[in-house]
This record gives structure tokens, C-alpha cells and sequence, in this order.
């Protein structure tokens, strides 16, 4: 059975520790098994190539890395800033996820 995470893939993150603190992204990727997720424009690192079909020249390549999920907190749809989130049944009895500062569904 997998883990249930605050996260998703496509959510908008805040990056509240690390070389990366204060900047937001998308989430590209979620990695479940290591509590892990691949943001992009964050945690970038040098990735050395072989030329390929690709990558015709090779070389270094600036990739984003994984970045722990206890290190990310979802953006408020409506604030704008980073918030907690928590679960609750909706109108139709699905639980969907909330933001807990402003109250709002999170799509």
C-alpha cells in the first residue's frame, strides 16, 4: 500500500528549506517510495552526458534533482502563500484537499 502525501503531481509548491529556500514551482514528478518530489526549476544539478540522440553535443547538463517532501508546503490558490493543508468531504461525500489558511479546495 502507498503512503498518502500532502502532494500531488501538478501542484504549485513553496520550497521552505535548503540551497532553494523561497522559491515556488510545479511539481514534474512524484517519487512516493523515497518521499521525494522533482520540482521544476528547483534543486538543479550538473549532470555529465555522453552525446546521444538527445543530446548530439554531450557535455553538462543542469537537471532538476529530487527534493524532500517534509521541505515542501503546497501555495494557497487564493493567498498566494504557503499553507498546510487538510482533508475533508466535499458536496458529492469525496474527500478533497483544503488549504487551511483560507479554507478554499485545492483543485
Amino acid at each position: 500500500m502507498s503512503k498518502k502525501l500532502h502532494i500531488k503531481k501538478g501542484d504549485t509548491v513553496y520550497v521552505n528549506a535548503g540551497n532553494d529556500r523561497g522559491k515556488t514551482g510545479k511539481v514534474l514528478e512524484m517519487q512516493i517510495e523515497k518521499s521525494r518530489a522533482i520540482v521544476e526549476g528547483i534543486n538543479l544539478v550538473s549532470k555529465h552526458t555522453k552525446p546521444n540522440a538527445k543530446h548530439p553535443q554531450g557535455g553538462i547538463i543542469k537537471q532538476e534533482a529530487g527534493i524532500h517532501i517534509s521541505n515542501l508546503q503546497i501555495v494557497d490558490p487564493s493567498k498566494g502563500g504557503p499553507t498546510r493543508i487538510g482533508r475533508r468531504l466535499n458536496a458529492n461525500g469525496k474527500i478533497v484537499r483544503y488549504a487551511k489558511k483560507s479554507g478554499e479546495e485545492i483543485k
